[in-house]
């Protein structure tokens, strides 16, 4: 009988020990399915700020137009251009919807040889043509210097509209992480910062400016590069 208690006894041990292990296993298996949502959903966990909207659903080209060939999504961002042949000109992929007054949040990382891109703003298709016209969140670097978040002026003026020391950009920025760009825009005033710090702080004089447009992602022609953007989210500060 005492052989049989001790039987019984681990019989009773061993299916409890079944049973918490069948739930933990359970509870890890739920926990890994919602980190691989989050981790493809696109946002990788950021959190949308009060007032904000999701730009890219980081799953589709919804709400977004260009030349496919050169844009394709993965984990969660769109990738531009390719690390193995040469982009033979400039691409962008736009927003179909214009803005006006808004603030634009995202994050971008660059890799291969040409190291730069940018973020189009008030900005225009030109017709037949690859190009736009209008504001460039600059990204990566160009003519020897960093260009993080300096104002360019794409296919208009053809020049820096205003920028920061490249002592500064090198303090701020990450050559091979993820970099957060802000951009804001109101009126004739615009505001660029890089991972928090703001790197322009410019005012239109030209009334003949655009002060709407398109929001476009840009890879460079040149050598084999990549920019990736992700997390892009947008806060619309026009008057209601």
């Amino acid at each position: 009988m005492k052989r049989n208690n001790i039987g019984f006894g681990a019989i009773c041990c061993w299916i409890l020990l079944t049973v918490l292990s069948l739930h933990a296993n359970a509870q890890q298996s739920a926990q890994a399915a919602i980190a691989v949502a989050t981790a493809t959903d696109g946002q990788t966990n950021q959190k949308l700020e009060e007032g904000f909207q999701w730009l890219f659903d980081g799953k589709t080209f919804d709400g977004w137009e260009g030349n496919l060939q050169w844009f394709r999504i993965e984990d969660g961002a769109i990738v531009a251009g390719s690390l193995k042949e040469k982009v033979p000109h400039n691409e962008f992929l736009c927003t179909k919807k214009n803005y006006s007054d808004f603030e634009l949040k995202l994050e971008v990382l660059l890799r291969g040889k040409g190291d730069n891109a940018g973020v189009q703003f008030r900005t225009l298709r030109i017709p037949n043509n690859t190009e736009v016209s209008g504001y460039q969140c600059d990204v990566g670097r160009a003519w020897n210097r960093n260009v993080w978040g300096c104002l360019y002026d794409e296919s208009r003026r053809n020049k820096m509209l205003a920028e920061i020391a490249d002592d500064k950009l090198k303090e701020w920025v990450k050559p091979n992480g993820w970099n957060e760009l802000t951009i804001k825009a109101i009126g004739n005033k615009i505001q660029l910062a890089l991972n928090g710090h703001e790197t322009v702080s410019f005012e239109e004089n030209d009334d003949k400016i655009a002060k709407t447009g398109v929001i476009g992602l840009q890879i460079h022609s040149g050598p084999p590069t990549e920019a990736l953007y992700r997390n892009i989210r947008v806060k619309s500060l026009e008057p209601k």
